[in-house]
């Protein structure tokens, strides 16, 4: 593919005081579709997040827009690279936080843990004393975490409380590490828990993505792949895209090794949801992939025709 072509994808957010942030969304939609950008922005009070892609003037355009307002001029992006388009459309929408975790009186804006960066992480987790705790949903950390991370197995953010108050305690747990995707849960993540007594947290500066691209292979830590929220799925080191891919049927990442398990077939099921395929929910669901399948058919045959 020619370089003009690659899309750059952003990555952005920023814990920072937005008491006007509805105002913005109108503008900073338009803007976004005039430059044919596409993919998801949130805006809240406590902050701005998202992750976007276009071509590298049209990102370039939107990072400077955003960064015209005083309070987001330090907004910093992670970038990687997609082949095609891996968002459908742009939106901007409003919310009552940018990262939910259903408790509105955590505010990163006030405290955070110690940020640490990719450079410095594998010291800090190769220390025994340190619990090292992965913020991510479980369907997320299946595919890919650092090692010795415990997994908390929560569906949803707003299940991260509850792991720390039932499994954590900041008389015994005096050191904490934590990481996410971005940077943003585990960020909000590290003021929840200084806010219940733990007095030594840490967390990853620019979370995974970051790690992956500035920590070579040979030196990381780091096991399997990332889930993105993308079409890409998930990306390795050097945010190359990764080999695994998303079970039709539930959303789940698979690999290849999943793709082996006698509870795989292709756009039915797999070994995270077959369990709860009822035979009413497999007739459905070949229904969707058989009409799935004939869309895409379609689609490559109108490119044909337009050669």
């Amino acid at each position: 593919m020619k370089p003009e072509n690659i899309q750059v994808v952003a990555a952005l957010y920023k814990f920072v005081k937005l008491p006007d942030f509805a105002e913005k969304r109108d503008s900073l939609l338009s803007y976004c579709q005039e430059q044919g950008v596409k993919g998801t922005i949130l805006l809240a009070q406590e902050g701005i997040n998202g992750t976007i892609a276009g071509s590298r003037q049209a990102i370039d355009s939107i990072l400077c827009f955003l960064r015209t307002d005083p309070r987001l001029a330090d907004l910093e992006s992670k970038e990687s690279h997609a082949e095609t388009p891996p968002f459908e459309r742009m939106k901007v929408r409003l919310k009552p936080e940018i990262v939910t975790l259903g408790l509105p009186e955590i505010d990163p804006n006030e405290q955070v843990g110690t940020y640490v960066s990719p450079q410095e992480w594998n010291d800090l987790i190769s220390n025994p004393e340190v619990t090292v705790i992965d913020t991510r949903n479980d369907y997320e950390v299946n595919i890919g975490t650092f090692q010795g991370a415990e997994n908390p197995q929560t569906g949803s953010f707003r299940e991260f409380p509850d792991y720390v108050l039932r499994h954590l305690d900041p008389t015994k747990h005096k050191k904490v590490a934590l990481f996410c995707t971005g940077g943003i849960r585990c960020e909000k993540a590290s003021s929840f828990m200084l806010a219940q007594g733990f007095a030594e947290v840490y967390h990853l500066k620019g979370g995974i993505l970051k790690y992956l691209q500035e920590v070579s292979a040979e030196k990381s830590l780091w096991e399997g792949e990332c889930f993105v929220f993308d079409e890409r799925v998930a990306v390795s080191h050097g945010l190359e895209k990764g080999s695994s891919e998303r079970c039709f049927s539930c959303g789940y990442a698979i690999s290849e090794e999943d793709k082996a398990s006698d509870k795989y077939e292709e756009g039915i099921s797999c070994a995270y949801c077959f369990d709860s395929l009822t035979e009413e929910k497999r007739v459905r669901q070949q229904k969707k992939w058989q009409h799935y399948q004939t869309q895409v058919a379609n689609s490559k045959n109108r490119d044909v025709s337009n050669l």
